[in-house]
């Protein structure tokens, strides 16, 4: 089996809202925390915190959380400001994944220093522009018909999902609501192992 790479693989609406609220999250974490990490299970804790009642955030997991830092990343870059994401690390080496790109500690120093009250209008139309850009074959399910698809397809292919743990499933599930085919959204996990394996 050929595991993708980050490139490969398409942003849903999921991980578009998802990534608005880290965002929001993050900012709100730079200003109380002054540029200290924060792992990605505790970022998704704040998260809910400032976003009570938010079923998709509710069903967001620690191992799915690197498509949703990309899209962070990219709205960062887009209008030249720090990277947000750098505050988000793994939980064990409390540093961010192997392939983070930058100056670190220089990152999140600016981050800190940096005023996102500004970025609401930003981030707006940026979230709107990345929902354009979302495959139009990505057709979003219910929970139950997402649920079921994936478990016809560990039944039939048992032996490739031995490693797939809770959480790994729910991401699954999380991907097949977002449209993305089961077998796409097991090899997209198992590239988050990768990339992200401490949330996993």
């Amino acid at each position: 089996m050929v595991i993708p790479t980050a490139a490969d693989i398409p942003r849903t609406h999921n991980d578009i809202d998802i990534g608005v609220r880290l965002v929001d999250a993050l900012r709100h974490h730079a200003g109380a925390a002054k540029g200290t990490p924060v792992t990605y299970n505790d970022l998704l804790r704040l998260a809910r915190l400032l976003h009570p009642k938010d079923l998709i955030l509710d069903r967001a997991v620690g191992v799915g959380i690197g498509a949703k830092l990309r899209f962070v990343e990219a709205f960062c870059a887009a209008h030249d400001y720090p990277n947000l994401a750098s505050l988000a690390v793994g939980p064990t080496t409390m540093r961010p994944p192997a392939q983070y790109g930058g100056d670190w500690d220089a990152d999140r120093r600016a981050v800190a220093a940096f005023d996102w009250s500004i970025i609401d209008t930003q981030l707006a139309d940026y979230a709107r522009a990345a929902r354009a850009a979302v495959s139009a074959r990505l057709k979003p399910r219910k929970e139950r018909p997402a649920d079921v698809s994936w478990y016809a397809y560990f039944c039939s292919h048992r032996k490739e999902c031995a490693w797939i743990g809770k959480e790994h499933k729910q991401e699954i599930v999380n991907l097949i609501m977002a449209g993305i085919d089961p077998d796409t959204a097991m090899k997209r996990v198992q590239v988050a192992r990768t990339e992200f394996g401490e949330a996993a």
